[in-house]
């Protein structure tokens, strides 16, 4: 293999602006965790900038039990909504105030560009304040009556959830299941990933001085294997909402059909980007390129397989290359940066094993392919955006989710043949299709398997709008107005308008005595 090394930037070191205390929050009480030491290194020097003891099994428990005691003594769950609201916009309003100290500490703890993390800690300012503004108009229903009676479909909360949250965009993440959970009256507690606590816990820090109160939330950092399954399993646990890999969301899948409790399952994607040769070019290399590689190609819905039309499969393909090999490589603190390093060396290493596994089946790497030459970026978790071509879909590089900066470009005939080619997988998450024709747009995006479609864009979110998956990407949804709900359990209530007995108990027959 000959990988193009091109694309590096000068280095540049961040150090830590905000405090990084060895503290987790377990039920409104700050204090040091009792589990096993975590070092968080920076992905762009691969220096250890902080510490942090984890939580146990037995933090779990005392969580919980804040939790329900939480929202029973503070009246939350009983709280008119607006009320409820007005909490959500306060830690909206501080969430901007520091968007700055957010922005820095997540991209110090994942490599992400400063441009991208700041994006994210206002998106979750938006997720705070969409869902308060939605909450305040939640409605319960009046549902038409069968008989003499009034009947009305109600929630409530479920007591306390368990957030499970992914390493790759924690404060936007946690924000997209807190707020709604939180909305719903419930206590929540988060189990941010071992390789990137921080920004988790000072989100605590920032919905404790906005005045939510104490208890309601928990941030308990640890390894998945004992902290997550310990969260998932405790009895009084009301419900699970996991983003993260396919095979972890199973085994989440199956304790939570073992409790009969309900479950939000956001998980991997191999998503489909789809050219026609009617697109226009420039709109669509821009869109894929900005799909695959932007966030170093750590998304669940990066566009890892793109489709392009025979009859332009050269000049696309062309044209990607040369955008690819021109994107800015370096640490994530650097605004000229685009693509910053991969969140850890290992996670780097495993995408590395599995291009150089592609090329050994025949695949031919277009460009990129390992780490940048630069001597300034050695030390970092760096990996060059790299595009493959010369397999077919059936390929394990076209089937497995490789979460990194590698595209594999596949050319396509006719319309029937790019749905099948594209539905073929076992995941189903997001897909982008590049055409003039809305016609055709409209047939494709109805036509593939998957919970997202974007037409002539791509990576376009709206909290407003639900977000889903399809086969082994998920199961249940997220955003909108429907994801306050899905922290709520549904009842029914019945109650009598004619003041007279049940006809069936009326006419009995007398009991001799």
């Amino acid at each position: 293999m000959n990988p193009d090394k091109t694309g590096a930037a000068p280095s540049k070191t961040m150090r830590p602006s905000p405090a990084t205390p060895d503290e987790i929050y377990v039920g409104g009480t700050w204090r040091q965790g009792a589990g096993k030491l975590i070092e968080s290194i920076d992905p762009a020097t691969g220096a250890c900038f902080a510490t942090l003891h984890g939580a146990t099994v037995d933090d779990v428990d005392a969580a919980v039990q804040a939790g329900l005691k939480a929202v029973e003594n503070s009246g939350w769950a009983r709280m008119l909504p607006h009320e409820r609201a007005s909490v959500l916009h306060r830690i909206s309003d501080a969430i901007l105030g520091n968007a700055e100290r957010i922005a820095e500490l997540q991209t110090l703890d994942t490599g992400k560009t400063l441009a991208e993390t700041r994006a994210l800690a206002v998106s979750a300012a938006g997720t705070f304040r969409f869902t308060a503004a939605a909450l305040e108009t939640l409605e319960d229903a009046l549902t038409p009556s069968r008989g003499d009676y009034l009947s009305v479909s109600m929630y409530e909360p479920v007591g306390v959830v368990g957030a499970i949250t992914p390493w790759n965009s924690p404060i936007a993440s946690d924000a997209q299941k807190v707020a709604p959970a939180l909305a719903a009256g419930n206590a929540v507690i988060i189990k941010p990933p071992v390789w990137a606590p921080w920004v988790s816990l000072l989100l605590a820090r920032i919905c404790d001085d906005a005045g939510l109160p104490p208890g309601l939330l928990s941030v308990l950092p640890g390894p998945g294997r004992t902290v997550g399954d310990a969260l998932a399993r405790h009895p009084q646990v009301g419900k699970i909402s996991f983003t993260g890999g396919t095979s972890t969301g199973r085994t989440l899948g199956a304790v939570a059909a073992e409790k009969i409790m309900p479950i939000t399952l956001e998980l991997g994607g191999k998503s489909p980007t789809i050219v026609f040769a009617d697109a226009d070019l420039d709109q669509a290399v821009a869109g894929i390129l900005y799909g695959i590689f932007s966030s170093t190609g750590q998304s669940c819905i990066a566009g890892s397989r793109v489709f392009i039309q025979r009859s332009i499969f050269e000049e696309v393909l062309n044209r990607l290359v040369d955008g690819a090999k021109r994107l800015r490589v370096g640490p994530g603190s650097d605004p000229a940066t685009q693509v910053g390093p991969m969140v850890t060396h290992e996670h780097r290493d495993s995408v590395a094993a599995m291009v150089d596994a592609a090329w050994r089946d025949g695949a031919t790497v277009l460009c990129g392919g390992g780490p940048p030459e630069d001597e300034a970026l050695h030390a970092g978790a760096y990996f060059l955006p790299t595009i493959l071509s010369g397999v077919s879909n059936s390929a394990a590089i076209c089937q497995e989710e490789i979460f990194g900066p590698v595209a594999v470009v596949l050319p396509f005939d006719d319309e029937t043949d790019l749905v099948r080619e594209a539905n073929d997988t076992v995941f189903g998450l997001a897909c982008g299709v590049w055409t003039s024709d809305y016609r055709r747009a409209w047939r494709t995006a109805k036509a593939i398997q998957a919970g997202t479609v974007w037409i002539n864009t791509y990576k376009q979110f709206s909290i407003s709008t639900p977000f889903s998956g399809s086969k082994e990407s998920g199961l249940g949804i997220e955003k909108g107005r429907e994801g306050i709900r899905s922290y709520m359990r549904q009842k029914s209530i019945y109650l009598d308008l004619s003041g007279k007995p049940i006809d069936w108990a009326a006419q009995q027959p007398a009991v001799e005595q």
